[in-house]
C-alpha cells in the first residue's frame, strides 16, 4: 500500500529520462533499477548510479511576488564521486538544468554544476542563466503605508566558485565571482521614480568578487541526520571588479542537525546578511523563510532563526514540522523597532534515493499574513545558504 501511494504522489518525480545509452535497455530492467533490493520500495539510487539517469524535479512556484503560481522543471543528474575514502562521506557530483514559467509571465532557464575533486581537496560550482522576471517589491511610504511596486527584470547571470581545504580540517576557503547584467523596467505609472530607485538601477552591471569560508561536517549533503554546516561569504562590488556600484555584502549561515533518537532528527538554522554601501534596491537583503513572500521584507540587515523537526514513521516516510522568527532592520528602523516576522508549517518526506540519503516531499507554510506550499528536494534549507 505504501509503495502504491508513493507511486501516486511522486508520479512526476519518477518519470525518469535517461541518456542515449539507455535506449537499448529493456523495460523490465529499468523498472528493476527503480526498486530498492532491501524493501522493494520505489528508489532511484541504482538507476542514478548504473544508468546515469536523472530525476526530473518539478517545483510549484507559489511566490506572490512572481504571480503566486508557476512551474519549474529541473532535470538533476547525481553521480557518486569517483574518489571515495573509507570511513568518510564524499559528496556526489550534481549537474542540473532548469526552466521555469509563472502566471505573471516570468520565465527563466539555466544550468549549474556542483562537484568536488577530493584528491586535490577542491570544491567548485559553476552556473549560468537568463531570466525575464516580473517581480513585485514593497515599500512603506508616508501617509500611504505599504505599497507594491512591480518591475520587469531582464537578467543574465554567470557564477563560479572554487574552494580549497585547509590541511585536513574540513575547513574550505576560496573565491567566487558573480556577474549580473540587468535591464529593469518599472511596470507602474509614475511622473518620477520613487525615492528608493536611482536612474542607473534601470540598466546596470553587477560584478562581484567574494571570499568564502565553509565548514561541513554533515553526514550527507541532501537530507542530513546529524552534523554542523557553516558557510560565510564576504562579497565586494567595486570599480575594480567591473561593477556599476560600490557596496559589500556579508552573509553567515549555520545549520546544526542532531539525531536525538533513532526516529527523530532536530535541525536548527541561523542566518544573517549585512549590506554596506550604495546598492541597487533589488539587491537589498530580504527575509528568506518558507511562507514569507520573497522581497516582502527587505532591510540593510536580516536575521533569521528557524527549527525543523523530522520524525521518521517508517524507513521511507517522514513527517516534518518547522517554525522560525526573523527581522529586517533598515537604516531608518532599528532592530528593536523592526517588524517581527514569523513562519510555521508542516510537511512530509519520502526517501527517494536511499544510497544518497535523498528525501523529497511537500511543505505547507504560513507567515504573518501569507501562505505558501513547496515541493522539497533534499533539505528545505539547501537553497537558503
Amino acid at each position: 500500500m505504501q509503495n502504491q501511494l508513493a507511486k501516486l504522489i511522486f508520479y512526476l518525480l519518477l518519470i525518469v529520462a535517461c541518456n542515449v545509452k539507455l535506449a537499448a535497455q529493456d523495460k523490465p530492467k529499468m523498472m528493476a533499477l527503480m526498486r530498492d533490493s532491501t524493501d522493494q520500495a520505489l528508489d532511484m539510487s541504482d538507476f542514478l548510479i548504473q544508468m546515469h539517469g536523472f530525476i526530473p524535479v518539478p517545483q510549484l512556484i507559489t511566490e506572490p511576488a512572481l504571480g503566486s503560481f508557476g512551474f519549474m522543471l529541473a532535470p538533476v543528474f547525481i553521480t557518486p564521486n569517483k574518489y571515495q575514502k573509507k570511513g568518510e562521506y564524499v559528496a556526489p557530483n550534481i549537474t542540473a538544468a532548469f526552466g521555469a514559467y509563472t502566471a505573471n509571465k516570468t520565465w527563466l532557464f539555466g544550468a549549474m554544476r556542483i562537484a568536488s575533486l577530493p584528491k586535490y581537496k577542491l570544491k567548485y560550482r559553476v552556473g549560468a542563466g537568463y531570466g525575464n522576471i516580473n517581480m513585485d517589491f514593497y515599500r512603506t511610504l508616508p501617509v500611504l503605508g505599504e505599497q507594491k511596486f512591480s518591475f520587469n527584470f531582464q537578467a543574465t547571470i554567470i557564477y563560479a566558485s572554487l574552494l580549497k581545504e585547509i590541511a585536513n580540517t574540513n575547513v574550505y576557503v576560496g573565491l567566487d565571482y558573480l556577474f549580473v547584467n540587468n535591464d529593469v523596467t518599472p511596470e507602474f505609472s509614475f511622473s518620477k521614480l520613487p525615492d528608493f530607485i536611482d536612474n542607473k538601477d534601470l540598466s546596470s552591471n553587477l560584478s562581484s568578487v567574494g571570499f568564502n569560508v565553509e565548514y561541513d561536517m554533515r553526514d550527507n549533503m541532501f537530507t542530513p541526520n546529524k552534523g554542523l554546516y557553516v558557510v560565510s561569504n564576504f562579497r565586494v562590488n567595486a570599480d575594480w571588479t567591473g561593477s556599476d556600484y560600490t557596496y559589500q555584502n556579508l552573509t553567515f549561515n549555520a545549520f546544526q542537525f542532531f539525531q536525538t533518537t533513532q526516529k527523530l532528527v532536530s535541525g536548527f538554522r541561523f542566518s544573517t546578511k549585512l549590506q554596506f554601501g550604495d546598492a541597487p534596491f533589488y539587491t537589498e537583503p530580504f527575509i528568506n523563510l518558507r511562507g514569507v513572500p520573497m522581497a516582502r521584507y527587505q532591510g540593510t540587515q536580516t536575521y533569521v532563526v528557524e527549527t525543523e523537526q523530522r520524525y521518521d514513521f517508517t524507513k521511507r516516510w517522514s513527517g516534518v514540522f518547522f517554525g522560525g522568527l526573523a527581522k529586517a532592520p533598515t537604516e531608518k528602523v532599528d532592530f528593536n523597532e523592526s517588524l517581527l516576522v514569523y513562519n510555521y508549517g508542516t510537511g512530509f518526506r519520502y526517501l527517494l534515493a536511499r544510497k544518497f540519503k535523498l528525501r523529497v516531499g511537500i511543505d505547507v507554510a504560513w507567515s504573518n499574513s501569507d501562505f505558501g506550499y513547496y515541493i522539497v528536494f533534499g533539505s528545505a534549507w539547501n537553497n537558503r545558504s
